[in-house]
């Protein structure tokens, strides 16, 4: 698709499948950040508990993202379009702005995972070892050159890594599962001390994508038809607890997180890296070109290559300084922020504009959906600080909340 749309409907000759987007999403699940989060939440969780947290998040995303791509494919229009109508050209430029910011989060998280991975598997493989901030840096910089001039020619490379990566964690799996022991010690493990609460899982998996139901409207502006868009929600459905449960797996059978350590307990340090290399740097690269574009939106004059480049030097120096030692607060703020931008737009297309987008009639600022996002996004953090609880879930109060306060907002009259 060489037209990417940023202001216009896609047009029906770059239509595509829904079974693509669903292998797409899918893959972007196959990466280190994802595969650590499982190990993070299933080792200090429980067998179990970790399992209902998968379903629930799996479920809570799922039925954001099926709403939003149907919004996505009837309107034809980009996630930035979007939000222009429920907030206003200028309201929506503050909005990509935590939408960039969110992203640059998630960057920097791979970045120092990829960064680790390389350390570890330079150390078990050829004995060598580099100070962990030369690896992050020259790590950030390919990434940097390849967001640049190759991210179509990596995202056909992923085409053909993801699906054997996959592959691969099951035989992982499988060989797991040919110790004796391991068919009751995994399914029976408990945590010895601090275990965390299903709630904290839930919130953690969930926060770790809740991006995608905003974001869900890219993907699906391209695909043919309704019942096609919804098949690439299967890439949620399926692809994300397939990966969480094979990181339950590999993690509790070695009790550790880090997937290099995993993968030296069965003997296939080398293939796993260059398998989850490639597939985290795809992942990374279209990060950063997302960061890219969506800064993009708010400072036009800088140009995309500027961009990447300031953003890339940005989500280094949070790498450089541990920002994954921040994972979970990072996940829960993501919870109590942006589940409200999505709801404002489902209740904006489907009641206020009756599933009929004009371009020539975007308002500068609509307070309506800035007020209601603020006003959910006060009350939602209040939740979560636990000043007083509603529907004990966070990541749902603020998206009800959101959705009530524009509705009404909405309903009381046009101005305010």
């Amino acid at each position: 698709m060489s037209n990417q749309y940023t202001n216009s409907k896609v047009q029906a000759k770059d239509f595509i499948s829904g079974w693509a987007v669903a292998f797409i999403i899918t893959g972007t699940g196959v990466s280190l950040p994802v595969l650590y989060l499982g190990a993070e939440v299933s080792l200090q969780a429980g067998t179990m508990r970790s399992l209902w947290a998968f379903g629930l998040a799996t479920l809570v995303l799922t039925v954001m993202c099926a709403v939003t791509t149907i919004i996505g494919n009837r309107s034809r229009l980009s996630t930035y379009m979007i939000l222009r109508f429920s907030f206003g050209e200028q309201g929506a430029k503050m909005l990509n702005f935590i939408i960039g910011v969110s992203l640059l989060g998630w960057f920097s998280v791979a970045l120092e995972l990829l960064a680790q991975a390389i350390l570890d598997t330079s150390v078990e493989t050829f004995g060598v070892t580099f100070p962990l901030w030369t690896v992050v840096v020259v790590t950030s910089v390919f990434i940097t050159v390849t967001t640049i001039y190759g991210i179509k020619s990596i995202e056909k490379l992923a085409n053909w890594a993801v699906p054997i990566l996959l592959v691969f964690l099951m035989y992982v799996v499988w060989q797991s599962f040919q110790q004796p022991v391991i068919s009751t010690s995994v399914w029976d493990y408990i945590p010895a001390k601090d275990r965390m609460s299903l709630f904290d899982a839930t919130s953690a998996l969930v926060g770790s994508s809740i991006l995608l139901p905003i974001l869900m409207a890219d993907f699906s502006r391209f695909i043919y038809n309704d019942r096609q868009s919804l098949i690439a929600v299967l890439g949620v459905t399926v692809g994300f607890p397939l990966v969480l449960i094979i990181s339950l797996i590999t993690a509790v059978n070695a009790n550790e997180v880090d997937i290099i350590q995993i993968m030296k307990s069965v003997n296939l340090v080398l293939p796993a890296f260059v398998l989850l290399f490639v597939s985290t740097w795809v992942t990374n690269a279209t990060n950063l070109y997302s960061i890219s574009l969506t800064f993009s939106t708010i400072h036009t004059t800088l140009g995309f290559r500027r961009m990447c480049v300031v953003s890339s030097i940005a989500g280094t120096i949070l790498a450089l300084f541990g920002f994954s030692e921040y994972l979970f607060d990072f996940l829960n703020i993501l919870g109590v922020f942006t589940p409200a931008i999505a709801a404002i737009y489902v209740i904006d297309f489907f009641f206020v504009k009756h599933q009929q987008y004009d371009l020539d009639r975007i308002q500068a600022w609509n307070f309506k959906g800035l007020i209601a996002w603020a006003v959910a996004s006060l009350i939602t953090l209040l939740t979560y600080l636990e000043y007083f609880q509603l529907t004990h879930a966070y990541f749902i109060d603020s998206f009800l909340i959101a959705g009530v306060v524009y509705g009404v907002l909405c309903w009381l009259g046009k101005d305010i």
